[in-house]
């Protein structure tokens, strides 16, 4: 019997017909009932409370966990468009026990700051700084806004900065467990945590810079905002925590009020009949800035770097940067005859050597190509994070962003002594000599760990070679500021790896500059790798957000069990092989 491939064929078409039918019936059902819709008069309102990311990833978890989390480009945008639109009056923000990172506050903070700059009122309101905690982040954003209020139970806890680390040789010992891990060079300080008790002096010192660096930008700008010296913040923080009608007393804020009390102080700067309208509502019906003019392809590099593709670790909550994923990118967006240039947003603290280089390679060649690549560093770009960032034309970070740790490490742990304290042997076979180099029940010999550190010079020394050639400086002023020594953006710039401190603004600044365009031409967005269409469809339609009680139950737990394998992680417990990892700063 033979089908009748006609009749298969038109199926096909009506089934397509229908898809296009729907997808367009939704759209004009999305748009009419207000989403496009923006008040007359609003307000806007923010919860500063949540932490933010850079961008949801293609991956239906991501999709599901972290489609209603607020995004630092968005906000940004938000309040660029709305400084210009005077449809709105004001802001209003929540902040308080803020779970963004330093370079997120300053990111945020800048752009709060432009849009009072605009002439618009922004008032922000606490229940607290930091309960029974340092609230010092929180406090730095708050005091970009016009003014601060404190609930009359809270408190202002600041209190300055501390780093600390736990190291976990002791605990190692106790195992049986040797570890093999070695790097390039002394300040490339991850492997330590497994190999030493405490702080080495290189280690100390640079992380000691860091806090010194980003206490400093804080405290510059606390200063600035509320007509103190620099040294009397600096006093006022060695005193802290206050208690309510001290942080008044200290000018640290403006008054004891309650959230009720400052949304009416806001509505009277605004004036009558005005609506309130959530920042990522506002964005998301009042579009963005930069939706129409000459295109630019924005690829984001976020997450630990590995080969393959891109994606999302639901487990630890991780955000994934695949080579294969940025590859395709860069290779899109050079093929592209509108894209004229190229906005490569990275927040990374590294991974693999290999995949590294290989996004590395399509940055190299989107500029041979003439598209102008232009890095904005997000919290961190440091290790392999730096390495995909190095060859760009410009680079923008800032002020606390962590960069640098031009370095690699890497190694194995041997298992031995361990096995024998449960009792349990291995036995094995092999072919060569080297076959077991890297088996955890066997230690290295001579020749391998001779080779082993081979490979170490060999990656530190493409690392650093690279490093020159794309910042333009010479071997032996990137060996001072390399060795695997971690910077904050504010430093960085003083040493020439980075060009510029800012966030997005900054960086459309010198795209528009390299593309040769005028110092206000419109510009266009487009993200590449692009999203399929019945994804872009999701994400307009919001469909993730209509989740069931069992699947937001399901989220919460997600998120209380990523803190417990994140922790699994630092002990050693993966399967991730990464060799370029900057030190974390939590």
């Amino acid at each position: 019997m033979f089908s009748d491939d006609r009749s298969h064929g038109a199926s096909s078409c009506s089934v397509i017909f229908f898809i296009f039918l729907f997808t367009g019936i939704a759209f004009g059902i999305y748009y009419w009932f207000g989403a496009g819709h923006v008040p007359k008069r609003l307000i806007l309102e923010a919860d500063f409370e949540q932490g933010m990311i850079e961008y949801v990833p293609e991956d239906t978890s991501a999709r599901f966990l972290l489609s209603k989390r607020l995004r630092v480009r968005n906000v940004v945008e938000a309040l660029q468009k709305a400084s210009g639109d005077g449809r709105v009056k004001g802001l209003v923000a929540r902040v308080g026990q803020s779970k963004m990172t330093l370079a997120q506050v300053q990111e945020v903070r800048d752009a709060v700051i432009s849009f009072r700059a605009a002439g618009k009122p922004a008032l922000c309101y606490a229940e607290t700084f930091g309960e029974a905690g340092p609230g010092n982040s929180s406090y730095y954003l708050a005091t970009a806004f016009d003014a601060v209020y404190l609930q009359p139970s809270g408190d202002v806890g600041l209190t300055g900065f501390m780093f600390e680390q736990p190291f976990f040789r002791g605990t190692l010992d106790k195992l049986g467990i040797i570890p093999r891990i070695d790097g390039r060079k002394e300040y490339k300080s991850f492997r330590y945590q497994f190999t030493e008790r405490k702080y080495l002096p290189p280690h100390r010192e640079a992380v000691t810079r860091v806090m010194e660096s980003q206490f400093g930008q804080m405290v510059r700008g606390i200063a600035e905002a509320r007509k103190l010296s620099e040294e009397k913040v600096r006093s006022l923080i060695d005193d802290g925590p206050f208690i309510g009608q001290e942080a008044v007393d200290a000018k640290l804020v403006d008054g004891l009020e309650y959230r009720d009390q400052v949304y009416d102080r806001i509505k009277e700067k605004a004036g009558a009949k005005v609506e309130f309208l959530a920042i990522g509502e506002y964005r998301k019906r009042a579009g963005g800035p930069y939706e129409k003019g000459t295109t630019v392809a924005l690829i984001y590099g976020t997450g630990g770097i590995e080969r393959g593709k891109s994606g999302y670790n639901p487990a630890t909550g991780e955000i994934i940067m695949g080579s294969d994923t940025l590859a395709a990118a860069f290779r899109q967006a050079v093929e592209d005859k509108d894209v004229k240039a190229i906005l490569f947003r990275i927040d990374s603290p590294g991974g693999s050597v290999v995949a590294s280089d290989t996004i590395w390679r399509e940055t190299v060649n989107a500029k041979k190509a003439g598209k102008p690549v232009i890095v904005s560093m997000g919290s961190t770009a440091a290790s392999g994070g730096y390495f995909v960032a190095m060859a760009a034309d410009k680079i923008v970070a800032q002020p606390a962003t962590v960069t640098g740790s031009i370095g690699v490490f890497g190694g194995k742990v041997v298992t031995t002594g361990f096995w024998n304290k449960l009792g349990v042997t291995w036995d094995e076979v092999h072919t060569s000599k080297n076959a077991d180099a890297w088996s955890m029940t066997r230690d290295f010999t001579p020749h391998q760990r001779a080779r082993f550190g081979e490979w170490l010079d060999r990656i530190y020394a493409d690392f650093t070679s690279k490093v020159g050639q794309g910042r333009n400086l010479s071997s032996e002023a990137v060996e001072k500021i390399a060795k695997g020594r971690i910077w904050t953006g504010e430093d960085a710039k003083r040493l020439g790896l980075v060009d510029e401190l800012g966030g997005f603004p900054e960086a459309l600044r010198l795209i528009r500059k390299a593309a040769k365009l005028s110092e206000n031409a419109p510009v266009r967005l487009k993200v590449y790798p692009q999203a399929s269409m019945l994804s872009q469809l999701a994400a307009r339609l919001g469909l993730a957000a209509g989740e069931t009680d069992a699947e937001s139950a399901l989220a919460r737990m997600l998120e209380d069990v990523q803190p417990a394998v994140k922790a699994l992680e630092s002990l050693g417990f993966s399967s991730r092989s990464d060799v370029l990892r900057a030190p974390g700063l939590d």
